[in-house]
């Protein structure tokens, strides 16, 4: 098992209780961040089959981060403005400047991050992304009052370190979610991807999104978009297998079986594994 990483520098305890999570997060990790041209909303859960997304697609880039997809090559997506790509100690996320919300949420899994995320402790420090400018990102000030949670797109559980443990409370990686929803079916799906990723022979990389349906409720002074789905797709490297978790985001969603790479393409639009010949083919075994 691999060691554990040291703590966070005393710097932290050293600077207010305002800005400490802020430059905490700044200080503890070198992050790239750059715009790129996609998009992932769409006007409904129906949308061009994977063939047809395919020749229309852009390519998103993460050239500081591309071990966190599958075959080191990032999702490919429509095109379209104010999207930015940021890059995080243990996760990636294409960020819409216009939802203020995250397009997807990427992360690699497997037995050594769940062991040693098993024993971090959860900090709940939320903060505003200050990589993003201010008229494109969510403030704290948004979700107060709303009757959403700050749903966390990549899990603060998966985090192996202090310093990743940190940065998933980016707003970034946040979309408004059902409370009951957020702590409870969705909740079990994040724990049993983890238990999977904990068995898995090798990596295990997972893309996890909002689905926007128009027209979008929104909440706060920044009007900050709230989807109507969410998904996580979960592809086992080693297995060559997929499938995906498609949930309404609602308290009164139930479980339900998931469903198809090739469904989930359908559904939201995007080629979220296209370094894998399998996927482009339809040949992924779910």
């Amino acid at each position: 098992m691999p060691k554990k990483s040291s703590p966070p520098s005393p710097l932290a305890s050293l600077i207010t209780a305002s800005r400490r999570t802020t430059l905490w997060f700044i200080a503890a990790s070198a992050l790239s961040v750059q715009g790129v041209s996609c998009i992932s909303k769409i006007d409904t859960p129906a949308s061009p089959g994977p063939a047809q997304a395919r020749s229309t697609h852009v390519a998103t880039q993460f050239s500081g981060c591309r071990e966190f997809f599958a075959a080191g090559v990032p999702p490919r997506l429509p095109p379209a403005a104010l999207q930015r790509e940021l890059c995080y100690a243990s996760f990636a996320v294409l960020h819409n400047g216009h939802s203020k919300i995250p397009v997807f949420v990427a992360e690699r899994l497997n037995r050594a991050v769940i062991e040693d995320a098993d024993d971090e402790k959860r900090t709940n420090r939320f903060f505003a992304d200050a990589r993003l400018p201010s008229a494109e990102r969510a403030t704290l000030e948004d979700y107060a009052g709303s009757g959403y949670a700050r749903g966390h797109m990549a899990p603060a559980a998966d985090m192996p370190t202090a310093t990743a443990m940190a940065q998933s409370f980016s707003l970034a990686n946040m979309v408004p979610q059902a409370p009951r929803h957020n702590s409870g079916i969705w909740a079990k799906i994040e724990r049993d991807t983890r238990h999977y990723a904990a068995r898995a022979q090798g990596d295990v990389y997972v893309i996890t999104g909002p689905v926007l349906a128009e027209p979008s409720k929104e909440i706060g002074p920044g009007r900050i978009k709230v989807p109507k789905y969410l998904f996580k797709l979960v592809y086992d490297a080693r297995a060559g297998r997929a499938w995906a978790y498609w949930h309404e985001n609602a308290d009164s969603a139930v479980a339900s079986p998931p469903i198809s790479y090739d469904e989930l393409v359908r559904r939201t639009g995007m080629e979220l594994l296209p370094g894998i010949p399998a996927a482009a083919s339809g040949r992924l075994a779910s």
